[in-house]
C-alpha cells in the first residue's frame, strides 16, 4: 500500500495554537490515519494505541537514534556519538546488559527510601510559600525536587546540583528537536562534555572525598564485564541525570495544570486520597510528559497495512496513542478510575522506563501535598505557556496563588 500524504506535519505540533489544544490536533491527525508518512519530518507517524504500544516492543524495529553517526552534523557529532552509547538508544544485546547494571541504582529498596527525603523537600517548599499566598509549581517546585532527588540517589553533592541543571538543559533541548542549528547543536554537545568531565572527576575521586555510594557502586558492577568501559557508564550515568528530572519535572507540571482546570477532579482527590496512585496514572496517560519515542525498521516489513522500508524512522507519538478512544473509553474525560487500558507515558516493552517506580514515587507525594496543604489554589499569573518541544511536554511556569497562612514556629518545623 502507498504512503498515504497528510496535510499537516508533525511538526505542526509545535505552533502555539496547536500547543494550546495539542490533544485536539492529535485526534485529528489520528481520524484521518493512524499511521502516515510525514514529508517534512521524513518519517512515519504513528498515532494509534495498537500501533504505538505494537511497535514500541516489536524486535523488528531498533531504538538506535543515530545510525550512521558520520552523516551526523559537526556540531552535533560530539553529543551523537555520547547518546549512542546509552541504553535508551540501545538494542540488544546492549540494552539488556546497561539495562540490568542501571536497574542496581533503582531497586525497591532504594527508591522506597528516598520517600522521606521527597516529603521532607515538598514539606519546606510549600512552608516557605506560605506565608505568601503564591507559589510557582514549576520554578519552586517541580524543577528542583525532581533534580535533587536523582542526585541524592547518585551521590551528587548538593552545591554541584545547579551547574548539573545548566548543563543538563541543552542536552534535553537537543534530545527534544528535531531540527538544530549550529549554535545549540555545539551548546548540546559543549553540555554533555562538561557533565561527563564532571561525573568522571566525581567517580575517581581520591580515598579523602569518596565517590558517591551508588556511582562506586555501579562502576564495580560493571567491572567484571568485559564489554562494560568507563565512558560508556558515564555515558548512562549522564543519562540518569538527564531523564531523571528533567521528565518528572514536567510531570508534576502537568498534573498540577490538569487538576486546577479541573477543580471537581482535586476535590475527590482530596476527600478520597486513596485514589491518589491511580489519579498519577490517570494524570500521566492525560498530559504525557514524553510525547514521542523513536524506532527504525531494521529491515523492510509491513506495519498496520503499510509497506515500511528498511532504515525508515517510525514516530510513535505517546500523547496522541493515550487519548485513542479504542483503548480510552471519552479518553479527553480525567477519570482517576478508568478500567483497564496500560497508557504508554512511560514507554513499552524492552525500553519501559528504568526510573517509574520513582517518578510514580515523586508524584504521588507531591500531589497529595498540593491538594491537602492548597485546598484553594488557583491560577494566578501569566497564561501557562509550553516549552518549545516535540518530544517533552511541559510548562516554563505555573503560577497560582491561595489563602496565606503563617509559617509553622521553628520549633514545630524542627519537629516535623
Amino acid at each position: 500500500m502507498s504512503a498515504p500524504t497528510m496535510p499537516l506535519s508533525l511538526l505542526s505540533a509545535l505552533r502555539p495554537q496547536n500547543q494550546d489544544r495539542l490533544y485536539d490536533f492529535y485526534r485529528s491527525l489520528r481520524e484521518t490515519d493512524e499511521l502516515f508518512w510525514d514529508r517534512t519530518l521524513n518519517a512515519w507517524v504513528a498515532t494509534g494505541h495498537e500501533v504505538v504500544s505494537g511497535t514500541a516492543s516489536d524486535p523488528r524495529f531498533s531504538s538506535v537514534r543515530y545510525p550512521d553517526l558520520a552523516a551526523v552534523s559537526d556540531e552535533l557529532r560530539p553529543l551523537a556519538r555520547v547518546l549512542s552509547r546509552q541504553m535508551l538508544y540501545s538494542d540488544a544485546p546492549d540494552h539488556a546488559r546497561l539495562r540490568s547494571l542501571l536497574s542496581r541504582a533503582f531497586t525497591a529498596r532504594s527508591v522506597a527510601a528516598l520517600s522521606g527525603r521527597i516529603s521532607a523537600a515538598v514539606d519546606l517548599v510549600l512552608t516557605r510559600a506560605a506565608p505568601t499566598g503564591r507559589l510557582d509549581v514549576v520554578a519552586d517546585l517541580a524543577r528542583p525536587l525532581p533534580l535533587a532527588v536523582i542526585c541524592d540517589l547518585l551521590g551528587v553533592p548538593e552545591q554541584d546540583r545547579p551547574v548539573l541543571s545548566a548543563w543538563s538543559d541543552p542536552v534535553a533541548a537537543a534530545i527534544g528537536s528535531s531540527r538544530l542549528d549550529a549554535e545549540e547543536s555545539l551548546a548540546a554537545s559543549r553540555s554533555m562534555e562538561q557533565m561527563l568531565g564532571y561525573l568522571r572527576e566525581l567517580l575517581t575521586r581520591e580515598e579523602d572525598r569518596p565517590a558517591p555510594h551508588t556511582l562506586r557502586a555501579l562502576l564495580a558492577a560493571g567491572a567484571g564485564d568485559a564489554d562494560q568501559d568507563l565512558d560508556e557508564l558515564l555515558a548512562n550515568c549522564a543519562l540518569l541525570l538527564i531523564a531523571g528530572h528533567e521528565t518528572t519535572t514536567h510531570f508534576i507540571g502537568n498534573a498540577a495544570l490538569a487538576l486546577l482546570h479541573h477543580p471537581q477532579a482535586a476535590d475527590r482527590l482530596r476527600a478520597r486520597p486513596e485514589l491518589i496512585p491511580a489519579a498519577v496514572e490517570e494524570l500521566l496517560r492525560y498530559d504525557s510528559p514524553v510525547q514521542l519515542m523513536l524506532r527504525r525498521a531494521r529491515h523492510d516489513l509491513d506495519l498496520a497495512g503499510r509497506r515500511i522500508a528498511a532504515g525508515q524512522a517510525v514516530l510513535l507519538v505517546c500523547g496522541a496513542a493515550n487519548r485513542d478512544p479504542s483503548a480510552f473509553p471519552d479518553p479527553d474525560r480525567l477519570d482517576f478510575q478508568r478500567p483497564g487500558g496500560r497508557h504508554v507515558a512511560f514507554g513499552y516493552g524492552p525500553h519501559f522506563c528504568l526510573g517509574a517506580a520513582l517518578a510514580r514515587l515523586e508524584g504521588a507525594v507531591v500531589l497529595e501535598a498540593l491538594l491537602t496543604r492548597l485546598p484553594d489554589w488557583r491560577l494566578d499569573g501569566p497564561a501557562p505557556s509550553w516549552q518549545r518541544s516535540l518530544n517533552f511536554r511541559g510548562l516554563d511556569t505555573l503560577q497560582v496563588s491561595f489563602t496565606p497562612s503563617p509559617a509553622p514556629s521553628p520549633a514545630r518545623h524542627r519537629t516535623g
